[in-house]
């Protein structure tokens, strides 16, 4: 191995170690807070607001210190009659998924801010993401917890159904710009059509983009798509049986799940790191402030579509099971198509 296939891969990881530690799971342990300060605003209530230090509250904040101190002291219990081996490494198998995904996205204008800057990037997030169902399915199989059984099936079930037409609403983008790489396609999301209008993917494919965010939040099995969880008839779903430190696993994988969607989202629909009416001339991209800039804009959009899932959470109604897969089949997935097909005969009429 080279001095300089050395020097990439350290550096790859001290950019991987930024961006997931250093963002995701940072983000992610606050969202924990976040969903509940925000489910209790909504539903007018106090919500978590006890823990303190020195006396000081910080409008709760200090519960996700306590909360980690409670779920790192609780038992990890493995059940009677399960598979102790798989039970242990399902949250594990779902968790690297979530998390190898983000070495593909470009949240900057240069690889400097991009861990491995892919061909196929969106390609490769299909491919890795879609190995998280492999954990739930093996959690609830090896729990020996019959809820559990029926959770992990609707969550094979679900998540490959809607990762079809979540693969669908991207083609037409794909057609657009003429790429599968997510930094040629936020470079090409720099244009203004018309000269006003910046050309981003919701402008360009907005059906795309409100079936590619229902699907999305199909796949992170969050309400109202949340029946592999089903607390009124599965008390857990597929987790039912873990605690400790592997059930905070899940939330975390979770919470890594909506960040990813909302990266995708920012990434593909919302121009990415695109500052609207500010072209990233070469000029510009050298200089400092601009690409501080541009990664400052990424995040913003990123947490405001994070914002966006979690009031969807608390506002809109839990769907049954067989809504859901009806939705997905009869309704997504033909909309979708027919999105394919009218965008590929626009291109082939006006190109």
């Amino acid at each position: 191995m080279t001095a300089q296939v050395v020097e990439a891969l350290v550096h790859a990881a001290i950019k991987f170690a930024i961006l997931v530690p250093g963002f995701v799971l940072a983000l992610a342990a606050l969202m924990s807070w976040i969903e509940r300060r925000q489910s209790a605003m909504i539903q007018d209530r106090v919500g978590p607001n006890r823990a303190s230090i020195g006396g000081v509250r910080a409008w709760g904040l200090f519960h996700i210190i306590a909360d980690t101190l409670k779920f790192a002291l609780k038992e990890n219990i493995v059940p009677r009659g399960s598979n102790p081996l798989l039970f242990r490494l399902a949250p594990f198998m779902a968790m690297a998924p979530a998390l190898i995904v983000f070495a593909v996205m470009p949240v900057g204008p240069t690889n400097r801010w991009v861990v491995s800057n892919l061909d196929v990037g969106i390609l490769f997030i299909f491919a890795i993401g879609s190995l998280s169902v492999y954990g739930a399915t093996i959690a609830g199989w090896s729990s020996n917890n019959n809820f559990s059984l029926l959770g992990a099936l609707r969550v094979s079930a679900q998540m490959i159904s809607y990762e079809v037409s979540l693969a669908l609403n991207l083609v037409g983008v794909f057609m657009v710009f003429g790429s599968i790489n997510l930094q040629t396609i936020i470079e090409g999301q720099g244009a203004l059509l018309g000269g006003v209008l910046p050309k981003w993917g919701i402008v360009v494919q907005p059906v795309a983009f409100f079936l590619f965010l229902a699907a999305s939040i199909a796949e992170t099995k969050r309400t109202p798509f949340d029946a592999p969880e089903g607390e009124p008839e599965l008390v857990s779903g597929y987790f039912t049986e873990y605690s400790g430190l592997a059930l905070a696993t899940w939330f975390l994988t979770e919470f890594a799940a909506v960040i990813m969607v909302a990266m995708m989202a920012t990434a593909v629909f919302f121009g990415g790191w695109q500052i609207p009416w500010l072209p990233p001339t070469p000029a510009l991209v050298a200089t400092w402030w601009f690409q501080i800039a541009c990664v400052m804009a990424f995040f913003a959009k990123t947490l405001f579509f994070v914002w966006v899932q979690m009031q969807l959470r608390w506002t809109l109604l839990r769907m049954r099971y067989d809504q859901i897969m009806t939705m997905g089949w009869k309704y997504i997935l033909p909309i979708s198509l027919a999105n394919v097909l009218v965008t590929g005969l626009f291109l082939l009429l006006t190109r």
